[in-house]
């Protein structure tokens, strides 16, 4: 019995309301194509947090290593993984972006670089995996500028803040 298929699980039809399975449990690509455009953006967030002194010592350089500033290259990092979304999760469309902004935040009371990616669309999808791919490739590209004083890094709390356009708006209590 192959347990990837559903329909040989003895699993019912879609009841879950996951927008991946059609209505006998196959894994679709959303048709989109009888939806209207319109513009959609999502906010989303994570952290990369240190060991204290590294922190520090990460802050006091301004955020400057061997390899050159952590921020900038983790800016233009995501900014690249924004745009190449659909490349990396199988069931995305590829989308024409409008806009992509990165920002990041010391926060000394969690020794915590926090990373804010916003992305902007007028499509007939929204941008939630955009905005999360960009935050989740900006934090891992600081681990990988700042391992060579620290592998203690911790990537946390990478979520979405906030989805307005489409069908309906979110906002992360």
């Amino acid at each position: 019995m192959n347990s990837d298929n559903p329909k040989t699980n003895n699993q019912p039809s879609n009841q879950s309301g996951l927008s991946h399975l059609d209505s006998d449990g196959d894994i679709t690509m959303v048709d989109v194509s009888d939806k209207t455009p319109t513009t959609r953006e999502a906010h989303a967030s994570g952290q990369v947090i240190f060991p204290a002194p590294i922190y520090e010592q990460i802050k006091a350089a301004d955020g400057m290593t061997k390899k050159g500033s952590i921020t900038q290259t983790a800016h233009i990092a995501g900014i690249m993984a924004a745009k190449r979304t659909h490349d990396l999760i199988p069931l995305c469309h590829p989308l024409p972006l409008d806009k992509i902004g990165l920002s990041f935040a010391y926060d000394d009371a969690h020794q915590s670089i926090t990373v804010t990616a916003t992305v902007k669309v007028t499509h007939k999808t929204g941008v939630e995996m955009e905005a999360l791919t960009a935050v989740s490739v900006a934090c891992l590209t600081i681990y990988d500028m700042t391992k060579a004083i620290s592998h203690d890094i911790v990537i946390d709390n990478i979520h979405l803040m906030k989805k307005t356009g489409g069908k309906s708006d979110y906002q992360h209590a």
